[in-house]
C-alpha cells in the first residue's frame, strides 16, 4: 500500500473519531472511536496490522515531537496564570496525589512498569501518552503493558466527564439561585474571583475571562503583551519563517536533553515559555505555521501504533491493570483536589471539576462548561455571567495538567525504567 494512502486511511478514522465526538457533545472521546476502529479493523483483516507504520505519520511524529513541546510551552501566557493561580494549584495538586496513588498501588498488583505505563497518560493527554509509549519501547518493554498507555488514554473520560458535569451544574445552579434577585434587576452581571462556597453574582465584571476560547486550546493572552523583542509582522506571519523557529527551538530542546539528561520534552516547555515571553516566538506557534493539525495527526499515530501490533489477548490482561490505573488514580485525583481546595477556600464543586480536567482536557472542558451554561442559565445575562465565572479556572485546570504537568511526570517516570 501507497504511504499516503495508508495516511489517508488513519486519518479517517480520527476524523470520524473526530466527528462523533462533535456529535456526542464530547460525551464519546474522539479518540476511543479513532483507537477502537483502527483496532477491530486491524483484526478483523480489513486493513494491514502495519498500516500506521506504511503511513510514515510515526517517524513524522518522532521528528515533530521536540517542536510540539515548544509549542505547547508557547500556549502559557503567564498573566493569566498569575491571575489563575488557585486553579493551577488544585490542578497540580489532584495531578500529583492521583500519580501517587497509581504508583502506590498499581506497583504492588501488577508491577512498576504498568503503574509507570498508566500515570503518565492518566494524568494528561495524547503527548504524554506518546511519551510514555516510547519511554516504553525505549526500555524493551513489550506486550500487554506496551497496550495500557493507549487503553488508559482512551478510556479516562469516560467516568471523569460525567461526574465532572453533575458537580459544575450543581455549582452554576447554587451561583444562579444565590444571585436571583439581583440578575433580575441587571443585565451585565458577571462573577468575581475567588468562588468561595457563598460567592454571589456581582456586577464588577472580571477581566480575564469573557472571550472564548480558540479551538486548539491555547490560553489567549498574547495579542497585546509587552515583549523584549518584537519579530517584525512579515516574519511573525511568514509561516515557513514560523515553522524554521519551533523546529529550530525543538533541536535545541532535543539537543539539551541529550547533553543534560533531562528530558527533551521538559526542555521544549521551558524553552516556550521563556521564548514566547520575550518575545522570540509568537504564541501557538504551531498554529500560526498552519503545521498543529499535521502535528497532533502524528502524535495520535504513535499513540496508536502499539495497539495496532498488539493481540487481543494483550488487550485483554492489560484491562484489570488499566480498570485499577483508573479508579485508583481518579481517587487520588479527586483527594488531592479536594484538599487543596479546601485549603484555598474554593466551592469544592468547582474545585474538583478543575482537578478532574486532568483526565479528558481540552476541548472537552470547555464542551462541558458551554453545556452546563446553557442548560442552567435562564438567559444570555446568565449564561454569559456563569461562563465568566467557570469556563477560566476549568480551562487553566486542564492546560496545567494535560498540556504541561503531565509531560513532566511522564518524562520523569519513564526516565526511572
Amino acid at each position: 500500500m501507497a504511504p499516503i494512502l495508508a495516511a489517508a486511511i488513519v486519518l479517517a478514522f480520527i476524523a470520524l473519531g473526530e466527528l462523533v465526538s462533535l456529535w456526542s457533545k464530547a460525551r464519546v472521546p474522539a479518540l476511543l472511536v479513532a483507537m477502537l476502529g483502527v483496532f477491530v479493523f486491524a483484526k478483523a483483516g480489513i486493513i494491514p496490522a502495519d498500516l500506521v507504520e506504511t503511513s510514515t505519520m510515526v517517524a513524522l511524529g518522532a521528528l515533530i515531537q521536540p517542536a510540539l513541546m515548544v509549542h505547547m510551552g508557547s500556549l502559557i501566557p503567564l498573566s493569566v496564570i498569575r491571575q489563575q493561580w488557585r486553579a493551577v494549584l488544585i490542578a497540580l495538586a489532584g495531578m500529583v496525589v492521583g500519580v501517587d496513588f497509581v504508583l502506590a498501588a498499581v506497583t504492588p498488583l501488577f508491577g512498576f512498569e504498568y503503574a509507570v505505563a498508566g500515570s503518565g497518560p492518566l494524568a494528561g493527554g495524547i503527548v504524554s501518552t506518546a511519551l510514555t509509549t516510547q519511554g516504553l519501547t525505549g526500555a524493551g518493554v513489550a506486550g500487554a503493558v506496551l497496550v495500557v498507555p493507549t487503553l488508559v488514554l482512551m478510556l479516562q473520560s469516560l467516568p471523569s466527564m460525567p461526574l465532572t458535569n453533575l458537580l459544575l451544574r450543581r455549582y452554576a445552579l447554587h451561583l444562579r439561585d444565590a444571585a436571583a434577585p439581583r440578575s433580575q434587576r441587571r443585565s451585565d452581571t458577571t462573577l468575581t474571583d475567588p468562588p468561595t462556597a457563598d460567592a454571589t453574582f456581582t456586577d464588577r465584571p472580571t477581566a480575564d475571562a469573557t472571550a472564548e476560547p480558540p479551538r486548539d486550546g491555547g490560553l489567549g493572552g498574547g495579542a497585546a503583551r509587552r515583549t523584549l523583542v518584537r519579530l517584525p509582522e512579515s516574519l511573525r506571519e511568514n509561516q515557513l519563517f514560523l515553522l524554521f523557529l519551533v523546529l529550530l527551538a525543538g533541536s535545541a530542546a532535543f539537543y539539551l536533553g541529550q547533553w543534560t539528561g533531562v528530558s527533551y520534552s521538559i526542555w521544549g516547555l521551558a524553552l516556550g515559555i521563556a521564548l514566547t515571553a520575550l518575545g522570540v516566538l509568537p504564541d501557538k506557534i504551531l498554529e500560526r505555521s498552519n503545521s498543529f493539525g499535521l502535528a497532533m495527526a502524528a502524535i495520535i499515530c504513535i499513540v496508536i501504533a502499539p495497539l495496532m501490533g498488539a493481540s487481543i489477548a494483550d488487550v485483554l490482561v492489560s484491562l484489570a491493570p488499566v480498570v485499577a490505573i483508573l479508579l485508583i488514580g481518579m481517587l487520588g485525583i479527586l483527594i488531592g483536589g479536594a484538599v487543596m481546595t479546601k485549603l484555598l477556600g474554593w466551592d469544592p464543586r468547582l474545585g474538583m471539576p478543575v482537578a478532574l480536567t486532568a483526565m479528558f482536557g481540552f476541548p472537552a472542558d470547555y464542551l462541558i462548561v458551554q453545556e452546563v451554561v446553557r442548560s442552567t442559565g435562564r438567559d444570555e445575562a446568565e449564561q454569559e455571567a456563569l461562563r465568566t465565572r467557570i469556563l477560566p479556572p476549568m480551562l487553566i485546570g486542564g492546560f496545567t495538567s494535560v498540556s504541561a504537568g503531565s509531560i513532566v511526570i511522564a518524562s520523569v517516570l519513564v526516565s526511572l525504567l
